[in-house]
Parts: C-alpha cells; structure tokens; sequence
C-alpha cells in the first residue's frame, strides 16, 4: 500500500468514525468463510457496517477524529473488525449471538456515545445497553402512567355516580 492509499485509507476511516458514535472493535479471525459471510449477512441486516482494517490505519484515523477514544488505540493488535451501528446494542447483541457456536468474534473494545469499553468482559453489558428508541418508550410510558391513572379514577368516579343516580331513580 503506497502512502497515497494510506492517506486516503486513513481520511476514509476517520470519515467513517465522524459519522458515529457506536464502534465496535473485534477479532474476527479464525473464522471459516460460510461463519464469515453469515456473521456480514447478521451485520448487513440490523444495519451495521462490518470492515476488516489495518490497525495503524484504524489508530491513526482515531487520532484524527474529534472523537475521544481513549485507550481504545491499545487495543488494536492482531486481526482487527469495526462494527459501526447507529444503534448502541445491536453489534453486542450480533456477536453474543456468534459466540454462541463459536468463540470468535472476540471484543476488544467499543465506543458508545462517547463511552469506551476495553475488554471481552464489557460484551454482556454492552449488549444490553437500552437503545435511545427503547429509552424514549419507556419515558414515555412513565409519563403516561399517572395521567392513564387519572384518566381512569375519573371514570370510575364517573361511572359510579351515574350506577347510584339510576339506583335512585328506581328505588324512586
């Protein structure tokens, strides 16, 4: 790779990480062609871009990057993956399911809006991490609870004065 290629492989990156605040950094090696293509096939559709990169590349990009990615650069040694989503939990959730016949992917690390996380052991938790959709479900439902509360005391209320007034008119 000439250093015109690198240049431009390096602005590529560091375009890429400017356009996200999810990434995901892997070790997908040792994995068979067919596990390969099926572990893309995953990524393609829960929208994750899945790219095998050189690791001086990918450090240097991050360097570049207005993002802080902290330790994130030691990690980069060996065979190199970044899963870059728009959604925090999804290439958690695509490699735990992975691991489940194998034992690659392996995490190296992530950066999560504006979070990092080193370490395979970080999977779990990762995967877990409520997208900003699911947050706003959820904020939403609670803000709703006592008003649907509210809403349905007054009909009971209502309801049961309308059941005494016709008791009345018929005792009557």
């Amino acid at each position: 790779m000439t250093r015109e290629e690198k240049s431009i492989a390096i602005e590529e990156l560091t375009a890429q990480l400017a356009g996200t605040n999810i990434v995901y950094v892997a070790d997908i090696s040792g994995l068979n062609a067919e596990t390969t293509s099926n572990l893309r096939r995953a990524c393609f559709k829960a929208g994750i871009k899945l790219e095998v990169v050189k690791n001086t590349l990918l450090a240097k990009a991050m360097e570049t990057s207005e993002n802080s990615y902290g330790e994130l650069p030691s990690v980069l040694v060996g065979n190199t993956a970044i899963f870059i989503s728009d959604v925090a939990n999804a290439p958690g959730k695509i490699i735990k399911d992975f691991r489940k016949k194998s034992d690659k992917p392996v995490l190296k690390g992530a950066y999560v809006n504006a979070e990092v996380y080193i370490g395979d052991n970080q999977l779990d938790m990762l995967s877990t991490i409520k997208s900003k959709e699911e947050l706003l479900g959820e904020l939403i439902g609670l803000l709703q609870s006592p008003a649907q509360r509210i809403i349905s005391a007054l009909q009971n209320k209502f309801a049961g004065e309308e059941q005494a007034e016709e008791v009345q008119a018929e005792e009557a």
